[in-house]
């Protein structure tokens, strides 16, 4: 099986990190069929990675700025049968490539993901911060599979799809996540749930799996280890989910987040809770956060499906 992995990138700040995503795919124990590292609109950045890197193909962003243009640059310039995504500010265990292409030794699979775990800049994980909110900082969180499983959608940020299907759906709605550019620029996501979900629907019996040998590391820098950024993140993500309602339908755009909000975060504030009687008073932080994020969460989503239909010629 060949994998193309890409990389989108956009900034020099994140050299270092750049650097260290990319090492960590030449050194799979599976050898990538191609490494493409797709540069959002920054001529210096991209001029800088072709001198540092001969041997991988640099190529710009030839769609709207932002990620999901990038994602759908990096597929077309691909060749391989699979293409796999991993943020340039992650970094990918040996055996990760290899777990990810066993995932699609089932012809039903169209999609696989892997178990994305946080590498704090602090050192630690903050004390108020729930494993249920993972997800605001890009890594999996607690409510997923522990083992191989289907799901309805996989993190972007550690996925791969079976390449000729990502031209033949559509590819990444640039509408939709971080390509998407306000007055008030806003950490906004799920890109990849839309696609994901709008995959399963044109392909009758396809599987989204998640694998979690397939792991990577995802750093997270200190600004987003605050509450500030959280609530922002938690608002932005009910604001994208308003979107991908809109353009999937809120049956399967809001299954996974139903079950999440009935089961796991209940479960997780008596956690929360739990812990303060056992002595753990960070245990108040995080029932307080669980609830404040769920809040945020659906505010965003309420206020982005009224700006839909106020918009709705």
């Amino acid at each position: 099986m060949r994998t193309s992995v890409v990389i989108c990138v956009y900034t020099e700040e994140r050299w270092e990190d750049i650097r260290a995503a990319v090492t960590s795919v030449e050194n799979q124990r599976r050898e990538p069929y191609e490494i493409i590292l797709v540069v959002d609109y920054n001529a210096d950045l991209l001029l800088r990675l072709k001198q540092e890197y001969p041997g991988v193909i640099v190529v710009e962003n030839t769609q709207e700025k932002g990620l999901s243009g990038g994602k759908n640059t990096g597929a077309a310039t691909a060749s391989g049968d699979i293409v796999a995504y991993l943020d340039d500010d992650a970094v990918a265990e040996a055996g990760w490539l290899e777990a990810l292409e066993e995932g699609f030794q089932d012809p039903a699979v169209v999609g696989v993901g892997g178990l994305t775990r946080p590498l704090w800049a602090t050192g630690r994980r903050p004390g108020w911060f729930p494993r249920e909110f993972d997800w605001t900082v890009g890594c999996s969180y607690e409510g997923m599979p522990t083992r191989r499983a289907p799901i309805r959608n996989v993190m972007g940020g550690n996925a791969a799809f079976r390449r000729e299907l990502v031209g033949q759906v559509g590819g990444f709605h640039t509408g939709i996540g971080r390509s998407v550019q306000g007055r008030k620029p806003r950490p906004l996501g799920c890109e990849e749930t839309e696609f994901c979900i709008r995959l399963s629907q044109r392909i009758p019996g396809a599987v989204m799996l998640f694998e979690p040998a397939a792991v990577i590391g995802h750093k997270v820098p200190a600004a987003r280890a605050r509450f500030a950024y959280f609530r922002a993140r938690c608002y932005a993500e009910g604001l994208s989910k308003a979107l991908v309602t809109h353009s999937v339908g809120a049956g399967d755009g809001l299954a996974s987040e139903r079950a999440h909000a009935l089961k796991a975060l209940p479960l997780g504030a008596l956690r929360g809770l739990g812990d303060v009687l056992r002595g753990d008073l960070s245990g108040f932080g995080r029932a307080g956060a669980i609830v404040v994020g769920l809040a945020w969460t659906t505010w965003g989503y309420v206020v982005g499906s009224l700006r839909l239909k106020v918009a709705k010629p």
